[in-house]
């Protein structure tokens, strides 16, 4: 890792950033297009203001045979990234717009949040379950 990213890493740990690790994963039907799709995709989150990837480590592609029924054979690619999050929605965010197949937070210890940013997670959550009802990709029933 280059000398100024570790300087802005450690200037925004000070600064209450959280450091995590994720890992994403894509599965495509040729080794270019999942190769393609996910560096665009880290492209993507390196745009988002409260996001700092500082590190990316490529897995080697690796052909699955029949991931689905109608998929005789696909590629599957994971990216582990190593990054900053401004705020506990900030991470939230990264869950929902990025879908990473699994997050690692390593620092700090103990977070904890103000009441807006606690009411921003939850109604982002509420707004991805109504989108999901809406779409019928999901439901919801009512419990009585």
């Amino acid at each position: 890792m280059a000398e100024d990213i570790k300087e802005t890493v450690k200037k925004r740990m000070k600064d209450g950033w959280i450091k995590l690790r994720a890992d994403i994963e894509v599965l495509a039907i040729s080794k270019e297009a999942a190769e393609s799709s996910l560096r665009k995709h880290i492209d993507l989150m390196k745009h988002e203001n409260d996001l700092l990837i500082y590190e990316e480590k490529f897995d080697e592609a690796v052909k699955v045979k029949s991931p689905f029924q109608s998929v005789n054979e696909a590629y599957s690619l994971v990216v582990e990234i190593s990054m900053l999050a401004r705020r506990f929605d900030s991470l939230a965010y990264l869950i929902l717009n990025y879908a990473p197949s699994s997050i690692e937070i390593l620092e700090p210890s103990k977070i904890t949040m103000d009441m807006g940013q606690a009411q921003g997670l939850l109604n982002s959550l509420a707004e991805l379950v109504h989108s999901l009802v809406a779409s019928k990709k999901g439901a919801m029933t009512l419990k009585t």
